[in-house]
């Protein structure tokens, strides 16, 4: 085989290796995003054992795509193995939540910085529509659709950072902790807020101060989720410690 011909062949193979066909995506991949929507949003609690099978069926699909969906997951430690192989929910500790709320509040803080830099006058309407809403559910007293909208309105705001890196970074650590958002209200609706720190992220994006936002969601995310330290740290038995 001359050389011209063996680099012929060379290139054909390495068109063959990378220029696959595009497929739509799997039933592995749809039942992964669900679950882990479901995480995100706090519909599935910590403790609650996700069995193959009846899972499988209740998903209309195979065991073999919805074992796939579920070991992603664990290995992106959104859920966990129990000492019999079950795929469970798992509980956060005081100290992975402490953790969690930390790296929120530098991440966050960043988004929300940028996005008083970038955001659109439109992008800022939507995202204040998002906390209307959040409050119209907080007089009927919706606590679970507020967690859902609370959600929302967070990675939105990292979104309008123009980060899709730390984006995705954060929408990690909400899945993280998503399971444990039911709790989010245990301490109730903080009344001391004057305005709310939703609201001053709002006022800081119009008035393009970065500085404010990034202290705005500091807040929020530090005083608005007490409910869910005084949960975990009764659960986990432990004693206060700073973040």
């Amino acid at each position: 085989m001359s050389s011209t011909t063996r680099r012929t062949s060379i290139a054909r193979v390495e068109q063959q290796d990378w220029a696959q066909p595009i497929v739509k995506e799997s039933l592995g991949d749809q039942a992964y995003r669900t679950i882990r929507g479901s995480l995100m949003r706090g519909q599935l609690r910590p403790g609650a054992k996700l069995l193959l099978r009846p899972l499988s069926a209740r998903f209309g699909i195979s065991a073999t795509p919805m074992r796939e969906a579920l070991m992603r997951l664990v290995s992106e430690k959104a859920l966990t193995l129990d000492g019999r192989g079950t795929v469970v929910v798992p509980r956060l500790t005081l100290d992975q939540l402490l953790e969690i709320r930390a790296i929120r509040v530098d991440l966050e803080g960043r988004g929300a910085a940028a996005a008083a830099e970038l955001a659109t006058e439109e992008e800022i309407d939507a995202l204040a529509a998002v906390h209307d809403r959040i409050a119209e559910c907080h007089q009927r007293e919706e606590f679970d659709a507020a967690v859902d909208l609370n959600t929302e309105f967070h990675l939105e705001l990292c979104r309008l950072g123009r980060f899709p890196i730390v984006h995705e970074v954060v929408e990690s650590l909400w899945v993280r902790c998503g399971p444990i958002l039911s709790h989010l209200y245990d301490a109730g609706i903080p009344s001391d807020w004057d305005p709310h720190p939703h609201l001053r992220v709002i006022q800081a994006l119009r008035e393009r101060d970065p500085e404010a936002a990034r202290e705005a969601i500091r807040e929020d995310i530090e005083r608005g989720g007490q409910g869910l330290l005084d949960h975990v740290r009764k659960a986990d038995g432990s004693s206060p410690k700073v973040a």
